[in-house]
């Protein structure tokens, strides 16, 4: 069992130090989030921490950070390929499995510092202030519930080209931040919209922190909605990896 973890520890370690040596990527993936929470909770008059709006705002900013990060695995995924790199790890000891395992857990991680950081500004700068427990409980719940995304975004890599996958990333993470209500809330959608909006994975996504801040248990829907989309795009993923492998 350790000689298959190994491996994929290394490989999870290259990646990283890949990840964040890119500043695109620390200024743009994590900054962004970051300046559209402060803009939205500040321009026009300052919300203050016990205000629902503050936390109702930070939620969503967050995971609109961890969607976008989750989404930009993939982007690296699809530039890698286009430059050989996939076609180099194929003749590494390490097995197609582990690759994607690896892929895969390197995208997971790549989101959390966009969720940490949108939070922590929530906390220091608009005084939100939760339970411990609470504070805990939101990373991780916004943390595993990217996972759907960073697949979706492996997913586009593998399959399309390097310039197609990021017009496409770019055009799902806004497409899914704002039908899902990351930045507005869905109440001041239009009736038909937000009927809409509530199926999405995207709100679906937001829908695992806002019911954390209220004290309130996550609704068996909400999982249920995520992991049927966990599926689809997981089910995705495998197919476009399968196909790029043949194509290599």
């Amino acid at each position: 069992m350790l000689g298959q973890i190994a491996p994929v520890y290394q490989y999870v370690k290259l990646e990283l130090r890949r990840t964040f040596r890119d500043t695109g990527f620390v200024i743009f993936g994590i900054g962004t989030p970051v300046l559209m929470y402060l803009m939205f909770t500040n321009v026009g008059g300052k919300a203050d921490g016990s205000s629902g709006w503050a936390v109702t705002a930070m939620v969503g900013l967050a995971a609109y950070g961890a969607l976008s990060a989750g989404l930009t695995a993939g982007t690296a995924v699809a530039e890698d390929k286009a430059v050989g790199w996939l076609r180099q790890l194929r003749i590494t000891p390490l097995t197609s499995a582990q690759a994607v395992v690896g892929r895969a857990v390197t995208g997971s991680l790549m989101v959390l510092p966009a969720i940490v950081v949108v939070l922590l500004t929530g906390a220091i700068v608009n005084g939100v202030r939760l339970g411990l427990g609470q504070w805990v409980m939101l990373t991780l719940l916004l943390w595993i519930g990217s996972v759907p995304f960073t697949m979706l975004g492996l997913a586009n890599g593998y399959a399309l080209s390097a310039q197609t996958t990021n017009v496409t990333n770019i055009v799902t993470n806004l497409f899914l931040a704002f039908l899902g209500g990351l930045w507005f809330p869905v109440s001041e959608f239009p009736g038909w919209l937000a009927a809409v909006a509530r199926w999405t994975p995207g709100h679906r996504f937001g829908e695992l922190g806002w019911d954390t801040v209220q004290g309130a248990a996550v609704g068996l829907d909400t999982v249920l909605v995520l992991v049927g989309w966990l599926v689809v795009f997981g089910v995705y993923a495998g197919y476009a990896y399968r196909r790029a492998g043949r194509r290599a």
